[in-house]
């Protein structure tokens, strides 16, 4: 009985100091942000006033603005969850299938990731404005010649390019960890039993890994949702609000224009919910496949 208590407590003072910043970085301010999501507070004064639920009937019902910023985040974070996973399992299928320079391709390819996202919007925006153009004008490749950021039917993929380019690196490091689990004595057999590549990959490889599936399904749906600093630094929300996404949405409101910040606090409690019930049913679909496997 000692001998595990004394065993609980050490577990208990390694996990301490993680458990205490979690704490005061994260549950606190969640717990907060969900009790301001019920009053009036403007972030600054000390009075304030309690609305019950009036802050999320207005996000819902008479707020446009939230609404289109909610559904094109939507529309992003669907882009984003079938291509960074479906580029990040292909390059990774390419490196393991490699005999020779894997460790050069891992770096080429994880080396966007390494850079801050708000300083890859940055340089991105320099080529999307400069680069681009010039080359199309050199080469004659004139579909180049867009106006990538500043209208709307182009600003949505330049969104999803420099995205794919900062994020689909370290997706694809899970992926090469998932592949290498997989036993080489399976494929053998595969083989022999006259399996061409497509048939190993679908029924030895793909559900082999998909407990690495699950985690970057999970990495990519909740990164998708929390999206800021790309959309900042290339966009700004424009032009006008076209690109503007939920997270953005919620900065405006309770930091930049209206300092309304119960109400911020309401509209990032709409987020949280609608993230924790869709990647809930994400990871009991992906889960269940799993176990299957």
């Amino acid at each position: 009985m000692l001998k595990n208590t004394r065993k609980t407590l050490y577990l208990f003072y390694f996990v301490a100091p993680a458990l205490l910043l979690y704490t005061v970085f994260m549950l606190i301010p969640t717990i907060g942000g969900m009790f301001y999501s019920i009053t009036d507070w403007n972030g600054l004064n000390r009075n304030y006033n309690f609305v019950g639920f009036a802050n999320f009937i207005e996000a819902i019902k008479e707020d446009p603005d939230f609404l289109n910023s909610l559904w094109f985040t939507l529309k992003y974070v669907v882009v984003m969850v079938v291509l960074q996973n479906a580029l990040a399992l292909l390059l990774a299928v390419f490196i393991e299938s490699r005999t020779r320079f894997k460790g050069f391709f891992r770096t080429v390819f994880f080396m966007p990731n390494m850079i801050s996202v708000i300083i890859s919007a940055f340089m991105w925006t320099f080529v999307f404005t400069t680069v681009l153009p010039q080359l199309a004008e050199k080469t004659m490749m004139t579909f180049l010649d867009q106006s990538w950021i500043g209208d709307p039917r182009f600003s949505f993929f330049s969104i999803v390019i420099v995205s794919l380019w900062n994020g689909v690196g370290y997706m694809m490091i899970i992926y090469l960890a998932g592949l290498q689990g997989v036993p080489q004595s399976l494929k053998e057999a595969a083989v022999i039993d006259g399996a061409n590549p497509f048939q190993q990959f679908r029924h030895i490889t793909l559900p082999m890994i998909t407990h690495a599936i699950t985690i970057c399904f999970f990495l990519t749906l909740n990164g998708a949702f929390k999206v800021f600093e790309v959309v900042f630094g290339l966009t700004g929300g424009g032009p006008g609000r076209a690109t503007q996404v939920i997270t953005m949405n919620i900065y405006e409101e309770a930091f930049s224009n209206n300092f309304r910040y119960g109400y911020a606090s309401a509209k990032s409690v709409i987020l949280f919910v609608i993230v924790l019930i869709i990647t809930l049913i994400q990871i009991r679909i992906t889960k269940r496949n799993e176990v299957e496997a």
